[in-house]
Order: structure tokens, then C-alpha cells, then sequence
């Protein structure tokens, strides 16, 4: 007997864009690369995946994807706010048809006036879809850093799905 092998969020993704003809683009500051790089090992991402950007500071937030330098200084880097504009700012940027946006504070120390474990992730793509969501975590760092990946995949996983479609596959 064969064991069947499990398919990770980010297969499931890459699986979903390819066929639909998407592509997909990532901002993230928390997770530092960690949404890119899970993308990216899956064979075929090239297919669906046009660009991750780590902005990790607020003034590479808007430089290098358009995040407005009001929007830091009224919400604050973890807020709703500025992974919205996170997610639409590379979306726009690398012309793709979703954005995703990572931030928050994953510690050990408090960040943009956030306890750690407070993140914000936000997925925009055609038309209004947008999914803006706000978790707390607890562990540490790096445990904090892979549920942000694993839910913001599982955002993008649900809002790609056509109307009508099950989540059972």
C-alpha cells in the first residue's frame, strides 16, 4: 500500500493559481522571507510566483511597495492598515493578481506597540477580494513566524477559490 502524501498550504496555493491562470506577489516584514520561501520550494511555483519583497522597516514599507508613510505613522507597522497596504502595494507593484502582506510582532521583545504573538496578515486580489485578519500567537519566535505563514497560505488558499467550490478536495 502506497502511503498518499499530505499537501502542504503552500502546494495547495501554487496548485490552485496554476490552475486559474494567477499569479501572486508577497510582502512581509515579520516573516522575513518565510512565505516566499515556502512558495518557492514547491515544484512549478515559477508558474504562479512573480516576486517576494522583505521590507522590514517602515521606511522600506514605503519605498519599495508604496505603503503610505501616514498610514505607519497613524496605525502604527502592526496594524490592519499597513498589511492591507502591503498586500495591494506589491500587488500593484509587481502586477500580479493577488498581494499578500505580513506584520507583526513575533519577539521576543513588544513591536510597533504590539505584545508579541500579534500579527496581522492580509491577502487582496481581483476585483474585492481582501481578507484582512488579526492573530495572536503564543511560543516563541520562530513558532510565531511558520502560523503566520501557514494561516496567511490558508488566506489566500480560501479567497482563490472560484464561487461554488467546496473546501473538501
Amino acid at each position: 500500500m502506497t502511503q498518499k502524501s499530505e499537501t502542504t498550504p503552500a502546494q495547495h496555493v501554487i496548485d490552485r493559481l496554476t490552475e486559474r491562470g494567477e499569479t501572486v506577489a508577497v510582502a512581509e516584514s515579520l516573516t522575513g522571507g518565510l512565505v516566499s520561501a515556502a512558495l518557492v520550494v514547491v515544484a512549478g511555483a515559477s508558474a504562479v510566483f512573480r516576486a517576494g519583497v522583505v521590507a522590514y522597516t517602515p521606511q522600506m514599507k514605503t519605498e519599495l511597495i508604496d505603503v503610505p508613510a501616514e498610514t505607519i505613522q497613524t496605525y502604527g507597522v502592526v496594524s490592519a492598515e499597513v498589511a492591507r497596504a502591503m498586500a495591494a502595494g506589491v500587488r500593484r507593484r509587481c502586477g500580479t493578481d493577488w498581494g499578500i502582506g505580513t506584520t507583526g510582532a513575533a519577539g521576543p521583545e513588544p513591536h510597533g506597540g504590539q505584545s508579541p504573538g500579534v500579527v496581522w496578515l492580509s491577502v487582496c486580489g481581483p476585483g474585492d477580494s481582501e481578507d484582512t485578519r488579526r492573530y495572536r500567537f503564543s511560543g516563541d519566535r520562530q513558532h510565531v513566524r511558520s502560523a503566520s505563514v501557514e494561516r496567511v497560505l490558508l488566506l489566500l488558499d480560501g479567497l482563490s477559490r472560484e464561487p461554488g467550490t467546496s473546501d473538501a478536495d
